[in-house]
């Protein structure tokens, strides 16, 4: 008995938090329209599993989620192309809670530049 209730409590603390990460990274927190913001960027951290950068529109700061690093890159985006001060215009899902500012982006703008992270997303 000790020992299926120490495997039940192994099995659920390894399951639980990637159920958690999986229900983030995915599209599920979202409202499923798109909408758009243009802003300035004012903070980037790119990498796994995502990039996010803070844009401030209109004095409001919102989280814009990018791509992971490869769909970054498959996009057209450069080093550097993201950077503080950068002026973007952000295409995407805004969270369903919306005390919650914060986009997962389909598409980017930057100058007269379009860059597609999701090209089967709508």
């Amino acid at each position: 008995m000790k020992t299926f209730i120490l495997t039940a409590a192994i099995v659920i603390g390894i399951a639980l938090p990637g159920g958690a990460a999986l229900a983030h990274h995915g599209w599920a927190w979202t409202t499923v329209k798109n909408i758009g913001l243009a802003g300035v960027i004012k903070e980037v951290k790119l990498g796994n599993p995502h990039g996010v950068l803070k844009l401030d529109v209109d004095g409001v700061t919102w989280a814009v989620e990018v791509g992971q690093p490869w769909r970054n890159s498959q996009a057209g985006l450069q080093d550097g192309d993201l950077a503080e001060g950068v002026a973007i215009r952000a295409i995407g899902e805004p969270a369903a809670d919306a005390s919650d500012k914060r986009l997962k982006a389909e598409r980017l703008f930057i100058d007269d530049r379009e860059y597609v992270l999701y090209p089967d997303r709508d």
